[in-house]
């Protein structure tokens, strides 16, 4: 199982350095758990930077994954997690969903270098040009 961080979702529909690095986590739908925070990060700064289409095909995308409501068993976890590592509400958020489905959490936020069940891969700077969005998202075949 796979949760993918928002900055990961946004590097990839940006076609970012590091979109590469997050697309097999991205389009391995049958294996992907997306946090309902998660949608309103990507679909919020996408809208901020291109238009509400784009968001609008930006979350229909992450919604082929199981989309993962916030409980509240899972939003008492995340308030542990936040005052035990210093995590910040969504970051907490985010990283509580993934260990609540056992998935392996996948990011660029240095915020979660070398915890247990990350996949980190640091922020590269981006080239001219490029902006949330650029990506036409994929689309696995179904059957």
């Amino acid at each position: 199982m796979n949760v993918v961080d928002s900055s990961a979702w946004l590097e990839y529909f940006a076609d970012g350095p590091n979109a590469e690095y997050f697309a097999g986590a991205v389009e391995g739908t049958e294996s992907l758990v997306v946090p309902t925070l998660s949608l309103y990060e990507v679909f919020k700064r996408i809208l901020q930077q291109r238009t509400e289409a784009d968001a609008l095909q930006a979350t229909a995308v992450m919604q082929q994954g199981t989309v993962a409501d916030l409980t509240a068993g899972l939003a008492l976890d995340a308030a542990r997690l936040s005052v035990g590592s210093g995590l910040p509400l969504a970051d907490a958020v985010m990283l509580a969903t993934a260990r609540a489905h056992r998935a392996t959490f996948w990011t660029q936020d240095s915020h979660f270098e070398g915890m247990a069940g990350v996949e980190f891969r640091p922020a590269e700077p981006r080239t001219a040009g490029r902006a949330a969005g650029a990506r036409s998202p994929r689309r696995r075949p179904t059957g």
